[in-house]
């Protein structure tokens, strides 16, 4: 085998192990991009299951304040009595700003 035939073999065997060395790298990218999108897909899902619980207790809250003040259950607790006072201050604040708007809107 000449010295030209070797060379030629040479770069044959760097060309192959470049070849092998690509594949690997896309290999890895594309599991770690399959993983990125399972991660992705499991943290819209949890999101979502967080939103519903979100409005699940914004129900229960909203339900709670109007049985409360309608008398139709007795509350003998000072953080649930704290919470149902703060939640009708802060519904006579929004009403006072919506009052409020449309009197600047009119203005």
């Amino acid at each position: 085998m000449n010295d030209e035939q070797k060379k030629e073999e040479q770069n044959t065997q760097e060309n192959l192990d470049w070849k092998d060395k690509f594949s690997d790298l896309v290999q890895t990218c594309q599991t770690e991009l399959k993983k990125t999108t399972k991660i992705g897909m499991k943290m819209i899902s949890a999101t979502q299951s967080n939103s519903q619980l979100h409005e699940c207790y914004e129900e229960i809250g909203k339900w709670l304040v109007e049985e409360y003040n309608s008398g139709n259950i007795q509350v003998d607790n000072e953080r649930i009595e704290g919470l149902i006072s703060r939640v009708s201050d802060l519904n006579s604040q929004l009403s006072d700003y919506e009052k409020e708007v449309q009197e600047i809107k009119k203005g």
